[in-house]
C-alpha cells in the first residue's frame, strides 16, 4: 500500500498469508493419515489460501528482497508433493503468475 513504511507491507503480507496457510494446520493430518489429500475441507482451505496469497502479493511497496521472502514456490511444491494440488491447477498457475508480475514491478534489492 502506498504510504507504508519500510517493511510494513512485508509484515502485513506474511501475517495475512500465515493465517490461512494449509501447511501449518492441515498437512500434518495428511501425513499422519488422518485426512486425505483430496479431502473437501483441505481443498477449500487451500483454494482460499491461494486467493489470499495472490491478494497479499498485489500490495504495493515490496522490494525484490521482500518478494523473495514471499516466494510461494516452496509451499506450492509441498502441496503438489502430497497431492493436494497438481501442477496444472488453475489457482497454482495464477499464483505463480501473480508472483512473477509482482517481481517485475518491484523496486530495489
Amino acid at each position: 500500500m502506498i504510504g507504508m513504511s519500510d517493511g510494513q507491507a512485508l509484515t502485513r503480507a506474511i501475517s495475512t498469508i500465515s493465517q490461512s496457510d494449509p501447511l501449518i494446520k492441515l498437512l500434518q493430518q495428511v501425513r499422519l493419515g488422518r485426512m486425505q489429500a483430496t479431502d473437501a475441507g483441505l481443498r477449500a482451505v487451500t483454494e482460499s489460501w491461494l486467493g489470499i496469497y495472490e491478494q497479499a502479493l498485489s500490495l504495493d511497496g515490496f522490494t525484490r528482497f521482500d518478494l523473495r521472502r514471499l516466494n510461494p514456490a516452496p509451499r506450492l511444491a509441498v502441496l503438489t508433493q502430497v497431492g493436494v494440488l497438481s501442477d496444472d491447477h488453475p489457482g497454482l498457475i495464477s499464483l505463480r503468475a501473480s508472483y512473477e508480475r509482482a517481481l517485475s514491478r518491484a523496486t530495489g534489492g
